[in-house]
């Protein structure tokens, strides 16, 4: 036998010689507590105790629907180590165990809902996103999958985007919005910082707020273009109107995912951003996908 089965054995008799014995301690202390003891008063007469003078002290027992309670009690805990797992390994004469009992509840729900989430991906993404009764169905699903990061509004917040508008950095085609909740998006800005040097972030900072339609150094913003040219077009565009394939935002707009203040766009210049959304294919699934698509959308129109 190795270690670990030793360990193992050790363990299981451990959790059930400790069960069975707490049991078989409470049964013994009602027993012994129940008991008269020598020279203890007559039921119902004092002890022989008082306080304050003239308060006494009865020699009155548990009533016996009350001690007949904790029996019970004990009987129905061996009962319940027979029938479900409660000592050591053994599971118990109905064999139940948590996953038998999460994948029979997932089973049914899935017997109930799948017919009604089906019925709905058989209808186009806005067709869906202008039925009321599609549209607080895929409500609740978001609720449950998406507003941890998004928000109940789904506003979004910083590095989570506002899903209510109509400004989607890989775009707000219905399929585009499907695709990206059933595979997920990975956003990755690079650090720049040590190819521009802190001039050269300060410049590119300038001229990003200049294209937002904000005041900024003129001198500043007029070099930091030459550097845009050079390093960021790729992905943002030559106007900085960005490129929805690689999920590279506008630039020119009042919309920023981490903030639009100087000190946070020089960061995210200087130190580049990673922003990751999570896959929902494997526990949505195709139709819960295609229904809380509709629901999304219905929110940027």
């Amino acid at each position: 036998m190795s270690d670990f089965e030793f360990s193992s054995e050790f363990w299981n008799w451990w959790v059930i010689g400790l069960t069975l014995g707490n049991i078989l301690a409470c049964w013994w202390l009602i027993a012994w507590t129940s008991k008269k003891r020598a020279g203890e008063s007559a039921v119902g007469e004092t002890t022989g105790h008082s306080w304050d003078e003239s308060l006494q002290e009865y020699n009155n027992p548990l009533p016996r629907w009350w001690l007949w309670l904790f029996h019970i009690t004990l009987v129905f805990s061996l009962i319940y180590i027979v029938l479900y797992p409660g000592l050591g390994k053994f599971t118990g004469v109905w064999d139940w165990t948590q996953e038998s009992q999460y994948d029979q509840e997932i089973k049914d729900a899935q017997e109930r809902f799948d017919p009604i989430f089906a019925a709905y991906a058989q209808r186009p993404i806005p067709e869906l996103a202008q039925d009321a009764q599609a549209v607080k169905a895929g409500q609740r699903l978001y609720l449950n999958y998406c507003a941890t990061c998004h928000g109940s509004d789904a506003h979004g917040g910083p590095g989570f985007p506002n899903l209510s508008d109509n400004v989607w950095l890989y775009g707000g085609e219905p399929d585009t919005i499907k695709t990206s909740i059933l595979d997920g998006r990975q956003g990755m800005m690079p650090a720049w910082q040590d190819a521009l040097g802190d001039a050269g972030v300060d410049e590119v900072t300038a001229y990003v707020i200049s294209i937002s339609g904000r005041e900024a150094d003129p001198v500043k913003a007029e070099a930091g273009k030459a550097r845009f040219d050079m390093m960021c077009v790729a992905c943002h565009a030559a106007d900085g109107t960005g490129n929805p394939a690689l999920g590279a935002p506008n630039l020119t707009d009042a919309d920023w995912l981490y903030g639009g203040s100087p000190g946070v766009i020089r960061h995210s210049i200087a130190k580049g951003r990673n922003g990751q959304m999570p896959s929902h294919r494997e526990f949505l699934g195709e139709d819960k996908a295609h229904l809380l698509a509709a629901y999304l959308y219905s929110l940027s129109q």
